[in-house]
């Protein structure tokens, strides 16, 4: 343990995804009530004592994103440019043993749960009158809000269970007063996460209680736009849709990831869903919420996925035209059940299929944003960037989807604030727009 009387210049660097970002947030509240000076995703290394890096664990290309980070910040310490480098997340929950082995300058390797370990370590002590407080590092306007961790699904190319554990629902008050606290501090947007919202109550209170979640959190002066992530095909709690029908700041959007429509590799997948299934979900969806954005990811290559296979997947996102859509090659995960499966594809096919399906939405976002062209949308401003303003619209989330760009003119606009403006131009992913 370190001396308590010295409070050091911390480094925190956050990967992965937004429920990562949730958890460093909340580390670094508690950094901050024990006085340590603190810096967010620091460029440099230069000041700091310390850098705690907080990894990623989900596929292959993020496990080396970590390993590269953390090696980055061992070499700065063997230079003497810092003193201590600490590691947690989900890379060191699933690999404490084998880091600890392959990189052993790291001072100390901690799991996803050691929030207090951490800070004792390091000198500190844990303050539970702060439990659910956390230092926003998102800009000021927009936040994520985590409604619950770990996951009882069984999808077999995922290691998430294993790493984070079952599904626990935060208490349904304890989610509805961080909202409220959010709002109050000036968050305009926040972006609903968890492993799978819509599995949300089933633990805790024996029902799905996302639909009305979303209610009470809609009923919060100052949020204006309220963004549903990671919903879960199986099991949709089609009451969601009324609910963002009767709430207008509640985006008109959904975030579902599908993973294949191939009947044969939806099972491999254990996705408890089948291709019809899946069909009539997206259909219903739409009929019930007209216009609204449906943000989806596929998996390319996954263990014995055919050309027939990829085919009538590709032909699915053809006839489906995703507003927004991304896609992830297989990656083979350990003690996962597709791990003993055999990785029949290629590294080089997984690659093209997944251009090409990237290729045919890159068409099909470039057609549905040109018939944009000339109407009127309200947008949000995230930030400033050479001569123009980036914004995003109601069916676009925060560093993942589509931007609306605004030229800059005499008319300055504010970073955090809503505008009407009129599209102007259309590219394959981004708008071009004036101000109304």
């Amino acid at each position: 343990m370190k001396n308590t009387s010295v409070k050091h210049r911390i480094g925190m660097v956050s990967l992965g995804c937004a429920k990562n970002l949730v958890d460093s947030e909340l580390l670094m509240k508690q950094l901050e009530a024990n006085k340590f000076e603190l810096v967010f995703d620091p460029a440099t290394t230069s000041g700091l004592d310390t850098a705690i890096i907080n990894t990623c664990g989900f596929i292959g290309e993020a496990k080396q994103e970590s390993i590269n980070t953390i090696l980055q910040f061992v070499n700065a310490k063997q230079n003497n440019q810092l003193k201590h480098v600490y590691v947690m997340g989900c890379l060191s929950e699933r690999y404490k043993s084998e880091l600890a082995i392959e990189i052993p300058e790291v001072d100390a390797f901690f799991g996803v749960n050691d929030l207090q370990k951490i800070i004792k370590h390091i000198g500190g002590q844990f303050k539970s009158n702060l439990l659910g407080e956390r230092i926003i590092t998102s800009p000021g306007h927009f936040a994520y809000l985590k409604i619950a961790e770990g996951c009882d699904r069984k999808c077999s190319f995922c290691a998430i269970p294993l790493i984070r554990g079952n599904h626990v629902s935060r208490p349904f008050e304890d989610v509805v007063k961080e909202a409220g606290k959010l709002a109050r501090s000036g968050i305009k947007e926040v972006n609903i996460i968890s492993q799978d919202t819509t599995y949300y109550g089933l633990d805790r209170y024996k029902q799905r209680r996302i639909p009305e979640l979303l209610s009470e959190v809609a009923k919060i002066k100052g949020l204006e736009w309220i963004r549903l992530h990671y919903t879960y095909p199986d099991g949709f709690p089609l009451d969601v849709l009324n609910v963002i029908n009767r709430n207008p700041n509640i985006c008109r959007y959904i975030d579902i990831p599908l993973q294949h429509i191939s009947n044969r590799i939806l099972k491999s997948m254990r996705r408890g869903i089948t291709a019809d299934e899946t069909k009539q979900l997206v259909d219903t969806i739409r009929k019930i919420v007209p216009g609204v954005a449906l943000r989806t990811t596929f998996i390319v290559g996954y263990p014995g996925e055919t050309a027939r296979d990829f085919h009538e997947l590709k032909e699915f996102i053809r006839e489906s035209e995703f507003e927004r859509m991304g896609v992830f090659t297989y990656s083979a995960e350990e003690d996962t059940h597709a791990f003993g499966l055999k990785d029949s594809v290629s590294q080089r096919v997984k690659l093209q299929r997944a251009e090409e399906l990237m290729s045919l939405q890159e068409g099909i976002s470039l057609a549905a944003n040109r018939k944009k062209s000339g109407s009127e949308m309200k947008v949000l401003i995230d930030r400033c960037e050479g001569d123009y303003y980036i914004a995003r619209s109601e069916f676009d989330s925060p560093e993942v989807d589509n931007e609306v760009l605004i030229k800059k003119t005499g008319v300055g606009l504010e970073t955090g604030s809503f505008y009407n403006v009129r599209i102007t131009q259309a590219e394959s992913f981004d708008l071009y727009a004036e101000l109304i």
